[in-house]
């Protein structure tokens, strides 16, 4: 009798489980935080909205944290993986610490520290990185290669630059894409950021759903 109350109970706990929606984590800085936009037109509120209208089960927990570098959020993402339980993990940071001038070496170990603890138990990752400096600025191609080395070596899906859609835009209509402090992207501009990060993020979603 008492075998099949257990049975019973680990059937249902894994019906439970298959129910539930599957949980992102997107941990960044303001970009992911949604900051100077209204609650519901930031990042993460659009691309749960966007992933919704696709017919996708998932959560998408905030994470971002305005002002954050790579330093800060290589101590904070283990609290953010106990606090949220997540399946899978979007990773954007890296812009805080280019506006305050630190070494694209001390990023990428930084960045290098997040993943490993991010990925911890098979999870799948999404990197996403950032703008670069400009096309003068001798670092220009030392950050440039941040991002796709370490996509590599974690094996994590990858998105170079979250405001690419952006720049794709002709001449400097970007421009009209960004808030008055001309750094973080609109509502608009994160709608169009959202067309070219929710496939990616539709990726992340296949990689979690295959039992590990």
């Amino acid at each position: 009798m008492l075998r099949i109350l257990v049975l019973i109970m680990t059937l249902a706990a894994a019906q439970m489980a298959a129910a539930a929606p599957l949980r992102i984590l997107a941990f960044g800085d303001s970009l992911t935080e949604g900051y100077g936009l209204p609650r519901h037109h930031g990042l993460v509120p659009q691309l749960q909205s966007w992933l919704k209208a696709r017919g996708h089960d998932v959560v998408v927990l905030n994470g971002g944290l305005s002002g954050d570098t790579t330093a800060g959020g290589r101590v904070r993402i283990g609290y953010s993986l106990a606090r949220h339980k997540p399946d899978a993990v979007i990773v954007e940071l890296g812009g805080n610490d280019l506006l305050m001038g630190f070494g694209p070496a001390m990023v990428e170990d930084n960045l290098d520290s997040i993943l490993k603890q991010a990925g911890k138990g098979g999870k799948p990752l999404l990197l996403v990185g950032i703008a670069l400096p400009d096309e003068n600025d001798p670092l220009r191609e030392d950050w440039a290669t941040i991002w796709p080395r370490l996509a590599q070596k974690h094996g994590t899906l990858l998105m170079e630059n979250l405001y690419q859609p952006l720049f794709d835009l002709p001449g400097e209509d970007y421009k009209t894409m960004l808030q008055s402090d001309k750094l973080h992207a609109s509502a608009e501009g994160v709608r169009l950021i959202i067309e070219s990060l929710g496939p990616k993020v539709e990726e992340l979603i296949a990689a979690a759903s295959i039992p590990r």
